[in-house]
Formats: structure tokens, C-alpha cells, sequence
């Protein structure tokens, strides 16, 4: 009797892969487009390395796609999809190198916005500052987060929120304990 081999899931790797053989690019050209080296991305194709959200961010620019497309769909019951994300379910995005966990909390990625759970390490910061064609606002759940949004810089805690609208930003967390908030940003970007 032979057994059905079910196929394993698409892992970031060979999904970033596949789209840079689909665009006719080479390592070398993306690679030198990141200013990255060849062998680092060769280690990303390979799933031996995992990018952070800064290098996701700047894939996805080069390889014309949304970030959205470079992140996994986990295994959701049929009557639940489109509608309800489990805690253990959500779909993480990137890596921790910055001292950034992001997981999505829409269920997908259809409507005008998307919901964001972001986990700022402690003593983290932004790699580089992101300014992007979006209307954000943002709720710290627990911990403190530092922010520059244009030229302004503010200090935001527990039961604050914010908007950014457009604008170049950046976050650090210099305090010792880890931030969290809840993020919505229109349109999606991931």
C-alpha cells in the first residue's frame, strides 16, 4: 500500500526564492541591491538565517511584492477562516534581530487595515526609520516605548495611544522590561 505523502509548507525561504527566479533575478543583483551579501541571502533562501522586519521590508520592495505575501498562513479550521485568529495561531513576521516580535491579528489580509501584536524587546531599537504610505494608530498594552514621529519625539506607556499619518518614525525601548501594543495600520502593509 502506498502511503500519501502530504507536501510540506511553503517555508520564507523558498517562497523568496521562487519570486526572484520568477523576476529573472540573481542573488547577486538582489544582494547588492539590500546591500547585503550573497552568502547572507543565499543563508535566507536556505532558511539557515531569518531576516528581520527591516530586511522584510526591503525584500519585498525589491522583489515588487507586498510584505503580506512573504508570511505563512498556519493551519486554521475551515469555518474559522476570515474570522477568528487563535492566541497560538497567529502569524509571526520576521525575525527578533531588532528586538521586534510582530504577529498579525486579522485574520487575513482582505480588509482596508490590518491589526498588529508587536513585542518590543527590551534595550531594542529600530534598525532604520520607516516612513510609508499608511495611517497608523497604536495602543501600548504594557511597558514603555520611545518614538520620533517627524520631528517629535515622545514617550508613551500603558493606555496610550498614537498616530502616525505618513510620516518617517522610529521606536526604541531603552527600559528594561519589554513593550507590547496593538497596532492598526491602513492600508496593509505586511
Amino acid at each position: 500500500m502506498l502511503q500519501q505523502q502530504i507536501p510540506s509548507p511553503q517555508t520564507l525561504g523558498a517562497d523568496l526564492r521562487a519570486l526572484r527566479k520568477a523576476r529573472g533575478l540573481t542573488l547577486s543583483e538582489i544582494a547588492d541591491t539590500l546591500g547585503r551579501s550573497v552568502g547572507w541571502l543565499s543563508q535566507v533562501e536556505r532558511d539557515m538565517s531569518e531576516p528581520t522586519i527591516s530586511d522584510l521590508r526591503q525584500i519585498a520592495g525589491v522583489l515588487g511584492v507586498p510584505m503580506s505575501m512573504l508570511f505563512g498562513h498556519g493551519n486554521v479550521p475551515a469555518p474559522e477562516q476570515g474570522y477568528i485568529v487563535r492566541a497560538g495561531a497567529r502569524r509571526a513576521m520576521g525575525g527578533s534581530e531588532e528586538g521586534l516580535v510582530e504577529e498579525l491579528l486579522s485574520p487575513d489580509l482582505t480588509d482596508d487595515f490590518e491589526m498588529v501584536h508587536s513585542t518590543f524587546a527590551a534595550r531594542s531599537e529600530m534598525q532604520m526609520p520607516a516612513n510609508r504610505p499608511t495611517q497608523e494608530v497604536g495602543y501600548v498594552v504594557s511597558g514603555q516605548l520611545e518614538l520620533r514621529i517627524g520631528t517629535r519625539q515622545f514617550s508613551v506607556g500603558p493606555g496610550d495611544s498614537f498616530r502616525i499619518r505618513h510620516e518617517e518614525f522610529h521606536w526604541s525601548n531603552p527600559h528594561d522590561e519589554p513593550c507590547v501594543a496593538i497596532w492598526v495600520i491602513a492600508p496593509p502593509v505586511y
